[in-house]
């Protein structure tokens, strides 16, 4: 427990852009959604004391993780940030995929990385990420933030929109004659992370992960809070 939180108290670092795990405050100001319940149920079970600290970023997350500025964060496990945090198994993953405007010529994923197509995301997202590595022709234009990177897609007329496919869904809705492509690109495999160098804390960490997610709890709190278009992890 030392380890986990050397100060005496939890700091659970919570990213504020990604709706799906973070729905806001409650009336009292605590922080409601999946991450906050499983990082209250974390404290609990290490007995520890714990204090939420809030990004309106994963990058910033990411970027106070790495720095032991927080204990603990809540975000999507990829290769890059393995490199430099430790992360927990997965306990969730959500798909990414692409919105294409009203009249796009692309009619499926396979299509999106071409010469002249333009995608918009979300700066240092986990699909961020995937997409720096995998695509060879489109181009990333980037935006600070998952809404930014809608506003961005439609100010600038690009050709696509890439993002967490629940997220997608919402912005077809109000997009007349948009698309969301079938199927995905990946899925984002949101884990808990922890700064490198704390050797018994990353083994907690997977252990607690891998209950939540085979006994259950991470369905039970999944519905607890609606949340649409998200799994539980394999």
């Amino acid at each position: 427990m030392k380890e986990l939180a050397p100060s005496g108290k939890l700091r659970i670092g919570l990213n504020y852009s990604n709706f799906l795990i973070v729905s806001g405050d409650e009336p009292n100001g605590g922080p409601r959604g999946i991450a906050p319940d499983l990082g209250r149920e974390l404290a609990r079970r290490a007995g520890l004391q714990y204090e939420f600290v809030k990004f309106d970023a994963a990058g910033k997350l990411f970027d106070a993780v790495k720095a032991g500025q927080v204990d603990i964060g809540f975000l999507g496990n990829e290769p890059q940030r393995a490199n430099e945090v430790d992360f927990s198994s997965p306990y969730l993953e959500i798909p990414v995929t692409f919105l294409v405007p009203p009249g796009s010529p692309i009619r499926q994923i396979a299509d999106v990385d071409r010469e002249g197509v333009r995608v918009a995301v979300s700066e240092r997202s986990a699909y961020d990420l995937w997409l720096t590595r995998n695509l060879k022709k489109a181009q990333l234009v980037r935006a600070k933030g998952i809404p930014a990177s809608y506003d961005l897609f439609m100010a600038q007329k690009l050709e696509a929109l890439g993002g967490l496919k629940p997220k997608l869904v919402e912005e077809q809705a109000r997009t007349p004659g948009s698309r969301v492509l079938d199927g995905q690109i990946t899925g984002v495999q949101q884990s808990i992370g922890a700064p490198k160098g704390r050797a018994g804390v990353a083994e907690y960490l997977r252990k607690f992960a891998d209950d939540v997610r085979k006994s259950g709890l991470a369905a039970k709190i999944i519905d607890k809070h609606g949340v649409k278009g998200v799994v539980v992890a394999k």
